[in-house]
């Protein structure tokens, strides 16, 4: 019974309870009850292998085609978690095979594919099995060009892509299951499963109840491999598991008829009492009840040698060998589970054809080892392949090396596999190479950083694989970080490992918390900021000044990354380059509006300015550019509506929209949208602001994945439509929804805009004028005032004044319905005093933060006071209605806006 390739049926014994719960499984698929998932877990050795082996073939050998089938993939430890879609493409591919009329096995021929190897890249095969996919990707590959490149790409506008490529591979497989027959798919070894391979099952176990398919994963439970990612998978069945979506059963020793059966089937003379010794002693774990039964010989009677532990079984088998075999298998041990015979040959230094002879005997007379298939990557040698019987019997041998050896090994296998340039190799013998380099010690650290930055840059770039590449950013850094002060390239290496793994988990950046399991970003970006000073040239000081003032914004607030963020304007200025200055400028000027309006403005209009003025800036199609351009464009539009402009930030945003809908990549437009839709707002065109953010909302819906942005235009649809009485409940799903998206995403600069939304909806929706209960009141209130308070608390720590001052405004607003007068006159009178102190804030109204202060302090017998915020409310009113430059568009910015009417005749206030 192995855990390993195919399995001797002689050897299975029948593991009546779990097979019986396979059979249920199978029997709901086809019989029409829908699907499901299973887990079948235990140690290394117990037999889980042998268990899926023999589930498959008797279904195979008792049902007919059309009754069922079963499909099994199988995650892959040699190449371990870094293949991108792995296991998805080995299922897809079978599963297109089963669709094909021509001969079996053409498609697979087609795409390159022989066993577990692949040739293609990943997203060649998705994009020839999904349909559409192939758009996906190519548009995801530019816009992750452009991130890279720029460092200023608001990375989640780069998350959808994936997580839509997940959702378009999850239909299509499905799809080409409800083609055939019922369908159960077995995943063995998915503690080894790449993280892209994951998020695609993450998204099909929750629709397998209403489709033809079942789903069982084999999973070893000991984390025999201290490096794989065996933790990262527990969690994530664990939470299958708490959700509902897996059920989990442990498999555990043989019971005492299973052994007494396997001892007749291999030794049908053996005394009765045989099995019982073996049972006692082995405690029914399987690979030790098969070892021993290999070692019995008839003469031995009942005797049966079990030392302590595998290691001691595997040592007694390889003292039989000669020095020189055991050599051998050591160096296969550290290739892996399978290797190669040339690879041996050429870390020992022997004859290759004397080294393919000592493997064949190997294998014919001892067991250890036995013939597998050549995989597709393996170079074109002449050699040939042996796996180990069981992986827990290479891992004995690989252990019984000293460290050094281990090292220098590793190290040789990775140069006996590299016979050109690494860029134009298979990815899975990258992999392997990249591998071995990391284990190799001291002489293989520059090697290694730079095999595993290359496979970062195209697991993000051409399969939109960003967990993997994010793990390869850390073993990049890692060997850097061990390479001598004085290597030359030493810096500049961490700088482009930093950047791109900064890049890469921006999206999961979480304010003043380190995400769990992530990076230190502040920390990263100050050691490459650090390293691009040593560097002493200008280009990389400015990419990591303005990367440590993103960081910053995350970790410390808006104050210092603005301090970082003014530096690396004040460096490019000093370089005298347009292009970073253009970027840093405009980087600057979208951050700095959150502090000064009036000094993002200027910001922004000079940066416009210069790329208008300057060819090696507006003249070429530089991705990076276009995108900084667009950043630029848009946030002028909002900043110009911010300050009361409404009619120009009307048409600024109105041509970059039209613009970027033209764009082929439209990575920027739920943005652009988002913000048009609040100048339509603003002035009053409601209808327009619901069709400009229903066009956002339909976007992103068809890119697929989860958006802050999404989440964001979401909360303003939301706050939209709480005006209408018909539509007042829709808006409270739409923000409930919002909020949980923005939970998931968090975007630091738009987590309290959408936490604010929040409050408002709630509390417009406990207005008497609702068709509430007064329990139903009372609770929206209470839920508006905690999402206020929590902004409060937030907003000191991070420096986002304007969502301190909406969240007091809120809060006020919140007591004084309650009947806490007293607390709501302080939060006004709060919310009004750091708006006299700041000034005109972005995403917020001034008028508004007057007036509502207004209305609390009259509730509260404070009429002058009252009056004279009511007073300045309308004077801004005024401001912004001379501003307006169209005679209808003023009107309705007067009369049609609920606040500017309200204002106007000073309802609340005047009595």
């Amino acid at each position: 019974m192995t855990e390993t390739g195919a399995v001797v049926r002689t050897g299975f014994v029948d593991r009546v309870e779990h097979m019986d719960e396979l059979r249920s499984l199978l029997a709901d698929v086809t019989e029409g009850r829908g699907g499901r998932a299973l887990v079948v877990d235990g140690v290394s050795g117990m037999g889980k292998t042998a268990l899926l082996q023999a589930f498959a073939d008797e279904v195979r050998a008792a049902n007919p085609a059309s009754a069922g089938r079963v499909v099994s993939v199988r995650c892959r430890p040699s190449i371990g978690s870094d293949f991108h879609y792995g296991a998805i493409i080995d299922l897809l591919v079978q599963l297109a095979e089963d669709q094909e009329d021509r001969q079996p096995g053409a498609f697979r021929r087609w795409l390159g594919l022989t066993g577990q190897g692949v040739v293609r890249s990943a997203p060649e095969v998705l994009s020839a099995i999904v349909p559409g996919l192939g758009a996906v990707f190519t548009l995801g590959k530019e816009v992750a060009e452009a991130s890279l490149a720029s460092g200023s790409m608001p990375f989640d506008s780069l998350l959808p892509f994936q997580q839509g490529a997940a959702a378009q591979i999850v239909d299509a497989l499905l799809d080409l299951v409800r083609q055939g027959p019922p369908t159960v798919v077995l995943i063995d070894d998915i503690r080894y499963g790449d993280p892209s391979s994951l998020l695609v099952l993450d998204r099909l176990l929750p629709r397998l109840s209403g489709e033809p398919l079942g789903v069982v994963f084999g999973h070893t439970t000991d984390g025999a491999y201290a490096d794989g990612p065996d933790s990262k998978v527990e969690d994530l069945l664990h939470d299958w598991a708490k959700d509902g979506l897996v059920r989990r059963r442990m498999l555990g020793g043989l019971p005492r008829d299973a052994v007494a059966e396997l001892v007749r089937s291999r030794h049908p003379d053996a005394p009765p009492a045989l099995s019982e010794q073996l049972s006692r002693l082995t405690d029914g774990h399987a690979v030790f009840v098969t070892l021993c039964l290999e070692e019995w010989r008839p003469d031995a009677g009942t005797t049966v040698e079990l030392p302590g532990s595998l290691a001691r079984v595997v040592e007694g088998r390889l003292r039989l060998l000669t020095e020189s075999d055991r050599e051998l298998l050591m160096i296969g041990a550290a290739q892996g589970d399978a290797f190669l015979s040339h690879t041996v040959a050429e870390v020992k230094g022997a004859p290759h054809d004397q080294v393919m002879e000592r493997l064949r005997r190997i294998a014919a007379d001892h067991k250890l080892i036995r013939p597998a298939p050549i995989p597709a990557w393996a170079p074109s040698d002449g050699s040939d392949c042996y796996r180990f019987q069981h992986s827990a019997l290479s891992r004995v041998v690989y252990d019984q090396q000293t460290p050094q050896q281990k090292r220098s090994r590793h190290a040789g296998i990775a140069a006996a596999l590299t016979d050109g340039p690494l860029d134009g190799m298979p990815l899975e013998r990258r992999l392997e190479i990249a591998r071995h380099l990391r284990s190799g010690g001291a002489e293989s650290r520059l090697a290694s950083a730079e095999a595993h930055y290359g496979l970062a840059r195209d697991a993000a770039l051409e399969g939109l694989s960003f967990a993997e590449a994010e793990r390869h950013c850390e073993e990049v850094i890692k060997a850097v970080r061990d390479l001598p002060a004085h290597e030359e390239s030493r810096d500049r290496r961490l700088i482009q490992a930093v950047e791109l793994l900064l890049s890469l988990t921006e999206v999961r950046w979480r304010g003043q918390h380190r995400p769990a399991g992530g990076p230190d970003i502040d920390g990263l970006a100050a050691e490459a900021e650090a390293a691009a000073k040593r560097c002493g040239t200008p280009e990389p000081a400015i990419r990591t000044t303005l990367l440590r003032g993103k960081t910053l914004l995350a970790t410390r607030g808006l104050v210092p990354s603005l301090d970082k963020l003014r530096a690396a304007v004040e460096l490019a200025e000093q370089h005298g380059d347009p292009v970073p200055l253009f970027v840093a400028r405009v980087e600057y000027g979208r951050q700095v509006s959150k502090r000064r309006l009036a000094d993002g403005l200027a910001q922004l209009r000079e940066a416009e300015r210069m790329y208008a003025a300057d060819p090696r800036l507006g003249g070429t199609g530089d991705p990076v550019l276009q995108h900084t351009r667009n950043l630029g464009e848009m946030q002028l539009g909002i900043t110009l509506f911010d300050s009361g402009h409404l009619s120009e930030a009307l048409a600024r945003l109105t041509r970059c929209v039209q613009r970027l809908r033209d764009e082929p990549l439209k990575a920027e437009l739920p943005i652009a949208l988002n913000y048009l839709a609040q100048v339509h707002m603003g002035l009053g065109s409601y209808e327009d602001a619901e069709n400009v953010l229903n066009e956002a909302l339909d976007f992103e819906a068809g890119r697929g994945g989860d958006s802050g942005w999404h989440a964001y235009n979401q909360a303003l649809l939301a706050r939209l439509l709480v005006e209408r009485p018909e539509r007042r409940h829709d808006s409270l799903e739409l923000i409930a929804d919002a909020w949980l998206e923005t939970e998931r995403t968090w975007l630091a600069n738009l987590v309290p805009i959408v936490r604010n939304l929040y409050a408002e909806i709630l509390l417009l929706a406990a207005s008497e004028t609702l068709p509430l209960t007064t329990g139903d009141s009372r609770e929206s209130l209470d839920q508006a005032g905690r999402l206020a308070e929590a902004t409060c608390a937030e907003t000191r720590r991070s420096g986002m004044v304007r969502s301190q001052i909406a969240a007091h405004s809120l809060r006020s607003r919140t007591l004084i319905r309650q009947g806490d007068t007293a607390a709501a006159r302080d939060q006004a009178r709060q919310a009004v005093r750091i708006l006299n102190e700041v000034g005109d804030m972005p995403a917020l109204r001034t008028e508004e933060v007057l007036y509502h202060s207004a209305v609390v302090l009259a509730a509260g017998g404070v009429n002058e006071e009252a009056h004279a915020l009511l007073d300045r409310a309308r004077r801004e009113v005024a401001r912004k209605a001379d501003l307006v430059t169209d005679d209808a568009a003023r009107r309705r910015f007067l009369t049609r806006v609920p606040l500017n009417d309200a204002i106007r005749r000073g309802e609340g206030v005047d009595r």
